[in-house]
């Protein structure tokens, strides 16, 4: 039996720790302009492009440090992130430079013209947790060899 794609559009939900519910709705709300959904005074749930994530507070931050090679750069191998079109990863790359965000991997171009040709960057929250941003040239050859 073949896996078949859904009919329907779908939709991720990923849950995170951070230390600070009001440094999280600052930088998802805010500056990434995710609109908030429910919360209580432990978590908030953000749209993330239409995907449900959900900042949930802790005491203490997961060791977020681990990274493997990738491309010559160390890449934090917790993480998560967002396909967007490449005029907003371009824009978006602007905005968190203007507003001071740290690059963990500053932007670039991974298989300058080859199949996958994709733009990417990494920036952490303000609790630690990493947040990669790709463009695609083309997303039919999102997963393209």
């Amino acid at each position: 039996m073949q896996n078949q794609l859904p009919t329907h559009p779908t939709k991720f939900h990923l849950a995170f720790p951070v230390d600070n519910l009001m440094a999280a709705r600052a930088f998802y709300k805010e500056l990434l302009g995710c609109r908030e959904g429910r919360s209580s005074d432990q978590w908030v749930d953000f749209d993330f492009h239409g995907h449900q994530i959900v900042a949930h507070l802790v005491d203490r931050k997961e060791d977020t440090q681990i990274t493997n090679p990738v491309d010559g750069k160390m890449i934090p191998v917790r993480h998560f992130g967002l396909i967007v079109p490449f005029a907003e990863w371009e824009g978006l790359a602007s905005r968190l430079r203007d507003a001071g965000i740290d690059f963990l991997v500053d932007p670039y171009i991974r298989f300058n013209g080859e199949a996958g040709e994709q733009g990417t960057f990494f920036v952490k929250d303000p609790a630690g947790n990493a947040i990669e941003f790709k463009a695609f040239r083309n997303e039919d050859q999102l997963f393209a060899r």
